[in-house]
């Protein structure tokens, strides 16, 4: 099976020298080698832009987008696989909740982080967490990438 390929924008609305492009796209591309693997024929290439947003801005958008007056930690907008076999999806990372969620959760910041750039990713490639079943699979994706990282579980009980 061919490398997957990404194009991959980052957008920093926030100053974050402590995640550089690099990193975001390294920790992106696993997620979208893991889902090639998983689903072979689903996508060939894949078009994605992170956003790195404040506490403001995350909330204005998931007021806009769902109706709920607060920030969330990461925020994915899935446009589906266009005819020419490319999936396209915008992922949005509010800084401030995931620092928070780390230091509340004893979890490393980068982990944490890495782990919000593969959860957003297999979400901008269609998977979602509404069905048990879904969730597991979904789950189990992203611990599977994270431990190829050297991170531990992010869902074990702290």
């Amino acid at each position: 099976m061919p490398e997957p390929v990404l194009s991959f924008t980052v957008q920093y609305a926030v100053d974050v020298p402590e995640l550089s492009r690099q990193q975001l796209r390294a920790w992106a591309l696993k997620a979208v080698q893991a889902a090639c693997q998983d689903c072979p024929d689903a996508f060939q290439r894949a078009e994605l832009t992170l956003r790195l947003v404040d506490t403001d801005e995350g909330r204005s958008l998931n007021a806009s987008y769902r109706n709920k007056d607060y920030a969330t930690n990461v925020l994915t907008f899935e446009y589906g696989v266009d005819p020419e076999g490319t999936a396209h999806g915008d992922i949005i990372l509010c800084l401030d909740v995931l620092k928070k969620e780390a230091t509340e959760q004893g979890k490393p910041f980068k982990n944490h982080a890495a782990h919000l750039v593969i959860h957003g990713t297999l979400h901008a490639l269609g998977y979602d967490h509404i069905s048990n079943d879904e969730a597991e699979h979904m789950e189990a994706m992203e611990i599977a990438i994270l431990t190829r990282l050297h991170i531990e579980n992010p869902y074990l009980e702290r």
